[in-house]
């Protein structure tokens, strides 16, 4: 693939029809030294970032850019059935990451010359629609088929991961999920707004809304923002693991302020399983989640079919809520199974 990745090589006359003209040679789309989304010359105009690509354009749009943004190249047919479903999919996924991707399409039935010599250089473009990645003037990786949404956005992730980059999307979340986790509520509500307007479909930015507003106390806005998530993402586990927390809060609201009588209940009598069930929600309601975990554990302990394993879905409740990454889950979850199955 020496000469598709861009290396130099001395022009030589040809016979009319004797050779296909040689890959790309047409007008530069960005200034020289731009970086076209992973430099500092500013944010690249979408029209310069979506394009139709040629034989003359294919080295400057696809080799030459590639050096400094990834590049998807869509080769299409305009009899291709699912090429019409999956480009404006491609081109979707393109504006979503805001310069840090392009996308050149080629009809390759107006580029033939292009195509032979792709295809003799390993390419596979017996099929259409293939969809090549570019990097550093290299092929990265390719698919063929149309590919649902979901897809084609792991594929550009990990392509811009390879890259050294990431979405806006991936960006923001990391941003949102740092705030809130230091305490910085109003900030990772802003963010985590911004994420769903970035990602609509995507449940992280619904349920870390939802959980920042709990943060704020708002629990009448975090409960709306879930009733708003779309459908298809409704059952997700994000959104399962915020409504819990917003359950939770609630009872736990209303248990918080009984914990010194529950703390009595449990001094006169260890046994008295409901006070401790109460107790661990009062608990976790004013965030001690290792005590809260603790008192349910205890409960198992000593009688775990107690009210029909209600310590069990109870702490279930609370890994939702918390997050399965939530170190005081994990450590609780090991625990619960050493009691359930031991």
């Amino acid at each position: 693939m020496d000469y598709i990745i861009g290396q130099k090589r001395p022009d030589a006359p040809a016979a009319a029809g004797s050779k296909p003209e040689p890959i790309g040679r047409g007008a530069q789309p960005y200034p020289p030294g731009t970086d076209a989304g992973f430099g500092d010359a500013g944010p690249v105009p979408m029209d310069a970032l979506i394009v139709d690509g040629d034989q003359r354009t294919f080295m400057q749009d696809v080799i030459e850019d590639s050096r400094h943004i990834p590049v998807l190249v869509d080769f299409w047919a305009t009899w291709c059935g699912p090429c019409k479903t999956l480009t404006p999919l491609l081109e979707k996924v393109t504006r979503a990451a805001a310069g840090r991707i392009k996308l050149v399409k080629i009809d390759i039935d107006q580029n033939r010359s292009l195509v032979s010599q792709l295809s003799q250089l390993g390419l596979p473009l017996q099929s259409v629609p293939t969809v090549a990645a570019f990097w550093q003037g290299q092929i990265l990786d390719l698919f063929q088929g149309a590919l649902p949404e979901s897809e084609i956005k792991r594929f550009v992730e990990a392509l811009l991961k390879a890259a050294g980059g990431a979405m806006p999307s991936a960006d923001t979340l990391a941003a949102a999920r740092e705030a809130l986790e230091a305490g910085r509520s109003e900030e990772a509500a802003g963010l985590f707004s911004q994420l769903v307007e970035q990602e609509p479909e995507g449940p992280e930015g619904w349920s870390g809304l939802a959980r920042a507003l709990l943060a704020l106390g708002d629990e009448e806005q975090a409960a709306a923002v879930l009733d708003q998530a779309p459908a298809k993402i409704a059952e997700h586990p994000e959104l399962a693991g915020a409504r819990a927390a917003l359950t939770l809060a609630a009872e736990g609201r209303a248990a918080a302020g009984a914990l010194g009588g529950l703390h009595a209940r449990l001094a006169a009598d260890e046994n008295d399983h409901e006070a401790r069930y109460e107790l661990a929600t009062g608990l976790n309601g004013v965030g001690d989640r290792q005590a809260a975990a603790d008192a349910l554990l205890d409960i198992l302990k000593r009688d775990r079919n107690w009210n029909e394993g209600a310590a069990r879905l109870q702490l279930i409740k609370f890994f939702d809520a918390w997050g399965f990454d939530d170190p005081v889950t994990l450590a609780a979850r090991r625990r619960m199974s050493a009691l359930l199955f031991s």
